[in-house]
């Protein structure tokens, strides 16, 4: 499932950061010491586990920022499902380059990839349901932007990005501000016409009277909030293709087809970005 891939300029500095955390102060003390400077060197990527790749403009950016002249040939690309022994890219190039960049390049490529795989696991998990994947905000510090391009690169979607581009009412939210109708109608007032509108309700109840404001108070989407699987399903009969609906909250591998089987429009996930465990790959001579 070949995704398009992200500029790099937006990579970039995640990478930039990366090794300069890794050089420190005195740069690869151990690799200047024991590798001569004009010795050049040819090694591969291989994956050792199954998966889907994500990750390779980032490993790219961090062999070509350390050196310019190292050659960096993809041989698989974002989304690719890959089995174990594959060869995902060769690297050419000096080789105390590719030996002071291989940490940071495999972080972001391991990483990437688990976040990629896991989310295809969760995807292949809901078929035959229409019920999109989505992931949260539950992700590692300055590295949104990446983690949820992976899970794209999985398959999955992408709920909001940040507390800036929409609009999520939750229940500190509706208890500040006096129930339902009052936190609805603030943000009506406060926002533009593209601003998208979710409100989180924790019973039918609640949903209930989200529903009877729709004529004068709408909302786009209902994220219903740690229901269980019967309590979903009438949901969504309530609901009756009025609004989208989005299911949240400790959902799992185990779970995640009988949340589907409801009707529900998305799942949010943030395991797939908070708890994805490393793909392994490796740089190999």
């Amino acid at each position: 499932m070949p995704h398009n891939n992200l500029p790099d300029l937006m990579v970039r500095p995640l990478v930039e950061a990366a090794l300069r955390e890794d050089l420190g102060r005195a740069g690869d003390i151990t690799t200047n010491a024991i590798i001569p400077a004009d010795t050049i060197w040819q090694a591969k990527l291989n994956t050792r586990q199954a998966g889907i790749v994500a990750g390779l403009d980032a490993a790219r950016l961090a062999f070509h920022l350390f050196d310019a002249g190292v050659i960096f040939t993809p041989l698989k690309q974002d989304g690719d499902k890959i089995q174990a022994g594959d060869c995902l890219a060769r690297v050419e190039g000096p080789a105390r380059s590719l030996l002071s960049a291989e940490r940071a390049a495999l972080n972001f490529l391991c990483h990437l990839s688990g976040i990629a795989t896991e989310t295809h696991k969760f995807v292949e998990a809901v078929k035959p349901h229409a019920t999109q994947i989505c992931c949260t905000r539950k992700t590692t510090p300055n590295l949104r932007v990446i983690e949820k391009y992976a899970v794209k690169c999985g398959g999955g979607h992408n709920h909001r990005f940040g507390l800036d581009d929409a609009i999520l009412i939750k229940d500190n939210h509706i208890a500040v501000a006096g129930g339902v109708r009052p936190a609805i109608e603030a943000v009506r007032k406060a926002i533009g016409h593209l601003v998208k509108v979710e409100i989180e309700v924790d019973t039918l109840a609640q949903l209930d009277e989200v529903l009877a404001l729709l004529p004068t108070a709408p909302v786009d989407s209902v994220l219903l909030d740690n229901m269980d699987a019967a309590t979903l399903k009438l949901a969504v009969e309530k609901v009756a293709g009025r609004v989208a609906t989005n299911a949240s909250g400790g959902v799992t591998l185990q779970t995640v087809n009988a949340i589907a089987a409801t009707g529900v429009t998305r799942i949010s996930v943030g395991h797939i970005t908070h708890s994805a465990a490393i793909l392994d790959i490796g740089l190999d001579i």
